[in-house]
Order: C-alpha cells, then structure tokens, then sequence
C-alpha cells in the first residue's frame, strides 16, 4: 500500500476556520498540498478528478476569505467538492469517497452543515443561492451567499431564468463562474487582474454609485441610459455586457490558480457593494496533474488509478459495455439511413455519441447540460422528417418531462430516447439512479417503452426504434457491461407490444421486464431443483403491455413474480393493472411485483444495491416460496 503525500501545512487544517492561522504566502504551498491529498484520494477510490483539480485554488482562498458555513457556499456541479470536503472537516474519510458507508461523490446537506444544498445535477445553484439570499434579507439576518457555478453548468437556462431573477430582486448574492474551458474569455494576465481588483473595490464602487446619484437627478430615462452606457463601456473590456444586462456586476475574467490575484478580490467583494455580483474566474479542469491536463474528458471521472503513471484499472471484460453496444447499433442504423441524427446533452463519451459523431459529425448535436432543449430540439428535427435519437441519462431526462410531455408525447412525433444508466448505477448513488424513467414515461399516451434484457435486445429496440414512425419510442439499458450473449450483425425489428418466453413452466411465472433476466434464469434452475415447474418470460415491453402473454401467464401458472429494476408504479403497476380489470386478481393468483424499495438508496455497489432491493436470484426464489405459504433454504434465511 503505498504511502499518503507528505502534506505538513495541510495537516493543520481540520476545518476552514483553521485557515485563518495562515498568512496569504502560506496559500500557494498548502493549495499544493491539498492537491496531492485530492490525487491520491481519488487515485484510491476513483471518482470525479478534473473539476476538483481545477478549484483547489479557488476553494482555498473561499473558505480562507468567508466564514463557513456561516457563509453559505453552494458547488455547481458538487463534483468539483472533494477539495471543499478535505477542508471541512472530512479529511478522514476522504478516502472512503464513492465507497459503501463513505463520503458521498457530490456535496450532501446531511452530510455536512457545509454542504448547504445538494448538487449532484447541474445548474440549480443560482436558484438556490438566491432563495437563501432572500431568506436572509426576510429574517434580517447578515452572512454571504456564494454560488459556485461550473463545469459547463452555466450552459442550462435554468442558471439563467435565476439570474434574471436575481437582477430584478436586486438581493446581495455572489455568482462565481468557475469558466473551466475558456468558453466565455480568457484572462489577460496582470492587467485583468488589477482591473478586476479596481472595479471590486471600494474607490469604482463608491464613483459608480455617486455617478447613479448624479444622473438620478436628470431623471429616470437619463439615469438609465447613462449607467448603461458605462456598463457597456467597461464590458467591452471585462467581456461582462450580458451579466451586467441582467443586473449583475460583473468582474473578471481572472485566473483561478493565482491566489495573489483571487483573494484580494474576494475580500473586496465580501467587505464592499450590494445586489448581485458576477466574478468570472477561468481555471483549468485537471490542472496540476499532467496526465488529467493532457485528457481532460478521461479524467473528468475515473476508475482507480496509479498515480506515477496516470493508468486508470480496469475490469477485464467478457462482453461489451451496453453504451458501446448502442453505439454501434445506431451507427449501422445511420449508414442505412440517413435521416438518423443524434442528439446529446453534454454526454458525448457518457452516452457513446462520441463514436456516431466520429462517423457523422454534421448529424451529431451536443446541446450542453440543456436536457429540457434537448428534448424539444429533436421534437423540432422529427417535424421535418428526421430521426433524432436523443441519448440521455436516466436521472437526467427527469429534468426534460415537461417536455417531453408537452412538446413529443402530446404531438405524438417520433422522437427516440435512448435511456443510458437505467436502474442502479453504484458509486454515484441516489441522484444518479435510474430509478423512475419507466413509471414516468409509460404513464404518457403514445409512448412506447422498451427495455433491454441483453446487449443482443438492446441491438434490436435500436432497430425497432429506428424504423418506428408512429409516434415517440424509449429504450432503457443499464450501465456497465452485457451480459456475454452472441450478437447479431444488425438488430432484428420488434413486433410492438410483444414479450417472448425462454422457458416454460407450470406453477411460477416470472415476468421480467430489463436487466433482471438473467437473475430470473438463475431463480428458474433453484425453483426447479425444488419441484417447482417455472416458466420465464421476457417482457421487452412495458407499453404497450404484450397482454396475451400476461393473460397465460396469469391463466396457467399459480404465481406470477414481475421483476424490474426500476421504481413502484412502472412495469409491475401496469401488469396489475391489466389483471385487475381482466378480473384475473380474483382467480387465486398469487401475484408479487418485485421493484425498488421506496425510499432513494445510498451509494454501494450495484450487486449489492440490487440484492438489498431483493432483485437477485436468490430474492426472487425466496418470494416464490413466501408467496406459496412454503418454506425454503431461500426462505429460512431471509
């Protein structure tokens, strides 16, 4: 086990209000002590690397210069925490990052009271920080708001619907812009400092408002037309015109690993000036850490990794990754048709869009963390005829349902949504669970909803996908690798609304719907060594529901488990539903829908999260014996 980095200053902080001891010269060595300590942590545990790499400095001089968590300090997205969590107090089980019973990957409110609000999604720190800006103000009470906002957060309209809304309340709230890839300007060096420094002060505040004072005298028009006229004047240089349109006071841009230059402007705006205020900071994602520099995509989350030489483990693996697997599907689909086009949200590597877009660049559109324009996006490509596929995570297309609601279910065009990480998804615990995609779509008329019991079923709900015109269509698949099935060179096209069944029985009946097949095989065999006659079936389809086969299904078994990894009121409510009104609840059947326990489920790895959740073969053998009044070796254990 190789040794933790020599880190003498750092060792001296157990909470921010220790840095306090530490003169402005001392900065510098411990953001480079707090670096090694982020490296080697990760390195441990895998997890997010590049973002937190890039705000050792800015996270240093924050709770150096603001009182935490008196100050309220939001991270947006909460990936860029672990440096913020190694200097609040969780040092000493940074180690423990992402693992069962450890630190949480994202800031976590019952974690710590420095986490003041959770950000595991993207983009909702402006809102947030303005609610409890208000609040403030309503109780009368004194303490910053400071909204970190990056990693491409600032690239959703939720950021600025809020922004908006924090020029016109005019209530005191600090925006940080951690611009981590240059998208709005870069800093100009000394000279962009000291004028960042100047316009924070207290000198160009106090001119600023003489100068709102003299004008206000002309008259409102004037007094408005002069003020904007100077603002535009000093956005021209500051590159500040559009956060100034909207109420901010904007500063910057300044270079976020010069603690020389952030901390004194970060006192100038903790001490001077009132409404909202914009301080743009550009860093750099990976900074300090060569190989994450060289590759900032692979060393945006990673696998454990040796420190020396970068390499990042990994699992050896006996089948493709199901994101590969849809990949390539709908490459071949796009070479046949060339229609097909492929929309993602800021998760071209994530969803495997990486690969069509090298193939078809001019038919590939990555939107930025902009879920909700992504959805109506394709909605707009399917109007004119076209195939859109809109890849998206599970967890994130919840922040797109009016959307699709409103804007593909209600107008019936076909979009494609590939659902990437549906069910659990282990380190990134519950805000990233793909829990409710099937109880929320398949509850929409017009929908179609698929699931993939393989990375063979996933080749072909592509192709069905591609070829289905009457109306929008969702496949969901889990993360991680298949399942080692033979793989057909082209996916065959699905009869809508049609499950199959892979073995027959006479007494149980397991109905499942996604990626707890395999376990439901598994189950059959035990079931079967205990003289119980089981028959499996793979659903495919949670609507429409393929009733002929629950219908037999029902008829001739006496119980009848439906399994899915997914949250109460998917696949199994709509079964129930259907036997309800067939009247075929009333016949004796035994009937158990096994799903996700109701309640968000804390990080750990995914076969344990889905045996906690009694989705496993062994969960499911001994819910058959419960639900025939019988004992088992299962059943005795449970």
């Amino acid at each position: 086990m190789k040794s933790p980095p020599d880190t003498p200053l750092l060792d001296k902080v157990a909470y921010p209000a220790d840095l306090k001891r530490f003169s402005e010269d001392d900065l510098p060595a411990l953001a480079a002590e707090l670096r090694s300590e982020l490296i080697d942590a990760v390195s441990r545990t895998g997890g997010h690397l590049g973002a937190g790499l890039g705000v050792v400095e800015l996270t240093l001089a924050l709770h150096y210069v603001f009182d935490t968590p008196a100050d309220r300090l939001i991270w947006d997205v909460g990936h860029q925490a672990y440096p913020h969590k190694i200097l609040t107090g969780r040092r000493d089980r940074i180690r423990t990052l992402r693992q069962e019973g450890g630190l949480y990957g994202f800031t976590k409110r019952t974690e710590s009271e420095y986490d003041p609000f959770g950000t595991a999604h993207s983009s909702t720190s402006i809102s947030a920080g303005l609610g409890m800006a208000v609040a403030r103000d309503l109780k009368g009470e004194r303490r910053n708001v400071i909204a970190v906002i990056g990693d491409g957060a600032l690239s959703a309209g939720m950021a600025y619907e809020a922004m908006n809304n924090a020029g016109s309340l005019d209530a005191r709230l600090i925006v940080i812009l951690n611009d981590n890839d240059m998208s709005i300007a870069p800093p100009q060096g000394a000279m962009s400092a000291y004028l960042a420094r100047l316009a924070s002060g207290r000198a160009y505040q106090g001119v600023r408002e003489l100068g709102k004072k003299l004008t206000a005298a002309l008259g409102k028009g004037v007094d408005r037309a002069v003020t904007r006229a100077v603002e535009h004047a000093r956005g021209y240089v500051t590159g500040g015109t559009l956060f100034e349109e909207m109420g901010f006071f904007h500063i910057g841009p300044i270079d976020g690993h010069n603690l020389r230059h952030l901390v004194p402007v970060l006192k100038n705006v903790r001490d001077h000036g009132n409404g909202p205020v914009l301080i743009h900071v550009v860093t750099k994602k990976g900074k300090g850490y060569a190989p994450a520099e060289a590759a900032e995509d692979k060393y945006h989350g990673v696998n454990r990794f040796d420190v020396i030489t970068g390499a990042q483990a990994k699992a050896p693996a006996n089948a493709p990754s199901y994101t590969k697997v849809f990949a390539q599907s709908l490459i071949a689909e796009a070479r046949e048709d060339e229609r097909v086009v492929a929309v993602t949200a800021a998760m071209p590597s994530g969803t495997g869009l990486d690969l069509f877009g090298k193939e078809f660049p001019e038919r590939t559109f990555d939107v930025g963390i902009a879920e909700q324009h992504a959805v109506t996006f394709a909605a707009g490509l399917a109007t004119e005829g076209l195939k859109p596929f809109v890849a998206i995570y599970s967890t994130f297309l919840q922040r797109a349902y009016d959307q699709v609601v409103h804007d593909v279910a209600l107008q019936n065009l076909p979009v494609r949504f590939a659902i990437d990480r549906a069910g659990y998804v282990g380190a990134d615990g519950p805000t990233h669970c793909g829990a409710f995609d099937v109880t929320y779509l398949a509850s929409l008329p017009n929908m179609v909803v698929m699931a993939a019991a393989d990375e063979a079923e996933l080749r072909h709900m592509v192709r069905t996908a591609c070829v289905h015109d009457a109306g929008p269509i969702a496949f969901r698949y889990p993360r991680g690798d298949g399942v080692g099935v033979d793989m057909p060179e082209r996916g065959d096209v699905l009869p809508i609304g049609r499950g199959r069944v892979l073995r027959e029985g006479g007494k149980v009946a397991l109905l499942s719907f996604g990626s707890r097949l395999q376990d439901c095989l598994k189950a059959a065999e035990e079931l079967e060594a205990a003289g119980l006659s089981t028959t499996v079936a793979d659903a495919r389809f949670a609507k429409p529901l393929d009733e002929e086969l629950v219908r037999r299904l029902a008829r001739d078994h006496e119980v009848l488990l439906t399994v899915e990894e997914g949250s109460i009121g998917g696949f199994g409510s709509h079964v129930l539903n259907f036997l309800a009104h067939e009247g075929l609840l009333e016949t004796g059947l035994k009937v158990r829908p096994l799903a996700m326990p109701d309640r968000f489920v804390d990080h750990a790895k995914p076969e344990r999260m889905v045996e906690d959740a009694g989705l496993d073969a062994a969960s499911i053998v001994r819910t058959v014996f419960t639900a025939l009044g019988q004992r088992s070796e299962h059943a005795a254990r449970a």
